[in-house]
């Protein structure tokens, strides 16, 4: 996807090259998709960063190859934005767990060598 030394910041044009969609399209996007907010540099130009890209492939297959309409693209991207969340939530919980589960079994060896 994206040239392997990867640059921190992409020029529109070079956007637009690498999702082969037109520069309208992308700016377009970002008055639709909450999630698509590229800076603007000083110049007021738009700076995208390799997220923005990601996001912007992203739409463009839930529109393009999956027939999403924009509405529900939108919505798509939210419950996949709230299903990385809850898994990460998830993910703290058990390390918690576990770190719990841990202690117990120190307890226990503490113990057994007492003995």
């Amino acid at each position: 996807m994206l040239e392997s030394k990867s640059k921190l910041y992409y020029s529109i044009k070079e956007v637009s090259e690498i999702t082969d969609l037109k520069p309208y399209v992308l700016r377009y996007w970002e008055t639709e998709f909450p999630s698509l907010k590229p800076i603007k540099n000083n110049a007021g130009n738009r700076t995208y960063k390799k997220h923005d890209i990601e996001v912007i492939l992203d739409i463009k297959q839930l529109l393009y190859d999956k027939k999403f309409t924009i509405k529900g693209a939108v919505e798509e991207l939210k419950n996949k934005s709230n299903k990385v969340e809850t898994v990460e939530t998830i993910s703290s919980s058990q390390v918690n767990a576990l770190k719990e589960i841990k202690n117990e079994l120190k307890n226990i060896l503490n113990v057994l060598n007492r003995h």
